[in-house]
């Protein structure tokens, strides 16, 4: 029992990222390179949660916001809102 937990527990420890630093989404595991507009340079980063704020997609080497994770789809409900994960 205890080995399973700890096989467990390493899976989800996995790093999620190829790098730190990144010049394009194809860099990063979770494929979404973000702009660090503090330092000019960019990092990879998670892709969105549900009812986190989405992009539709990947445009160009980094975005400043990351698209969905699979099985959430980035739309807005409300106009004056701006695009969140959410299931459909």
């Amino acid at each position: 029992m205890a080995a399973a937990l700890a096989l467990v527990a390493g899976v989800l420890a996995l790093p999620q990222y190829k790098k730190d630093r990144c010049f394009h989404h194809s860099e990063c595991y979770s494929g979404c390179c973000l702009m660090d507009l503090d330092s000019g340079g960019a990092f990879c980063a998670p892709r969105a949660r549900i009812t986190m704020i989405c992009l539709p997609q990947t445009k160009g080497a980094t975005n400043i916001i990351c698209p969905c994770r699979m099985g959430l789809t980035c739309i807005s409900k409300d106009l004056m809102c701006s695009r969140r994960c959410h299931m459909i």
